[in-house]
């Protein structure tokens, strides 16, 4: 499952239904957003336990209006945060035993009942793994090798949609020109100092021209600020309470922070200069003395090598090289 890191400040995120909004309009397939009415997003408890497993899930979920053929109906939105750094092949397992135990928990509830019918869902897996996800999105597809005809209609169907973070390149995410989007530019911008400032300015202009601009600086700064933190970056930002308005104060405090990594390379590049350079003089000195006793022609290669500390197929290449002493 998900990083506490990320677990805990995308949950944050996805807290706010301008975010859940900005998920389904800019990540999702157009005709799905377009049958939504985002103005009846409602927050939904994603806290439960198992019953087969008695494992405690904290996903998000969230409800929303769609009209379909003239009729209104509700649909949930399932969203599971993965952030594991392998891709997880067993994923639609999961989601199919997640979504399972989320029908049951909205029985025991009593938002539903059996007669009435299960309510559609529509389960979304976002993830910012460094690899490509590759793992199947329906759990038919892990079904091998496909069975005949007459037995297809008995296996389980239940497919996710995926949202991979890292495959949408700077060009894509700028299109899009959310809040959610600059985020995910953050994200992907993580391993380049440079970069991360371009993503931390570009968030900046949005988080400018949006209409609750108050909400959302004040929304992104606090995820940004767990987020440095979790990178280890090792400056104070107890002070930066906005992005808009502090802007100048973390570019500094990202600059200071690329000067320092760039101090500690160096300097550990020296003392690795100097530690190869000490070992490099050693087996000069232990060279010396090899060629000095070779030379003396009393000791075998196995004596020279055990009083040096070279190798005895160094003795026997310098054995060649060096004239007997006369």
């Amino acid at each position: 499952m998900a990083s506490n890191h990320h677990d805990t400040g995308y949950k944050e995120l996805f807290s706010y239904p301008e975010f859940v909004q900005q998920l389904i309009e800019g990540f999702a397939p157009t005709e799905i957003a377009e049958l939504m009415d985002f103005t009846t997003l409602e927050s939904h408890s994603g806290n439960y336990i198992t019953p087969l497993f008695e494992e405690k899930f904290e996903d998000v979920v969230w409800s929303v209006d769609i009209s379909w053929q003239g009729a209104r109906q509700q649909v949930f939105l399932y969203i599971l945060l993965e952030f594991q750094s392998a891709v997880d092949h067993t994923m639609p397992i999961r989601l199919m035993h997640y979504v399972a135990c989320f029908y049951d928990h909205l029985l025991k509830q009593r938002t539903t009942t059996p007669r009435q019918g299960l309510p559609p869902i529509l389960p979304i897996v976002l993830y910012n793994g460094s690899q490509r996800w590759s793992a199947r999105q329906d759990i038919y597809d892990m079904v091998q090798p496909e069975p005949p005809s007459f037995l297809r209609v008995y296996q389980p169907h239940l497919r996710y949609y995926l949202i991979d973070e890292g495959r949408y390149t700077d060009e894509e995410l700028f299109e899009r020109h959310t809040p959610l989007s600059g985020v995910f530019g953050i994200e992907n911008a993580t391993a380049d100092r440079h970069a991360l400032q371009q993503a931390v300015d570009r968030i900046v202009a949005i988080i400018q021209n949006d209409p609750h601009k108050e909400r959302t600086d004040a929304i992104i700064t606090r995820w940004l600020k767990r987020h440095l933190q979790w990178l280890g970056a090792g400056v104070n930002l107890n002070r930066l309470n906005s992005l808009v308005e502090d802007k100048d104060m973390l570019a500094e405090k990202l600059e200071n922070w690329a000067k320092k990594e760039r101090q500690e390379g160096r300097q550990e590049g020296r003392q690795e200069g100097r530690q190869e350079g000490r070992h490099e003089g050693r087996q000069e000195t232990s060279r010396d003395i090899a060629r000095k006793l070779i030379a003396l022609g009393a000791l075998s290669d196995a004596q020279i090598a055990e009083a040096t500390g070279l190798t005895e197929t160094d003795i026997g290449a310098m054995r060649h090289d060096t004239p007997p002493e006369r």
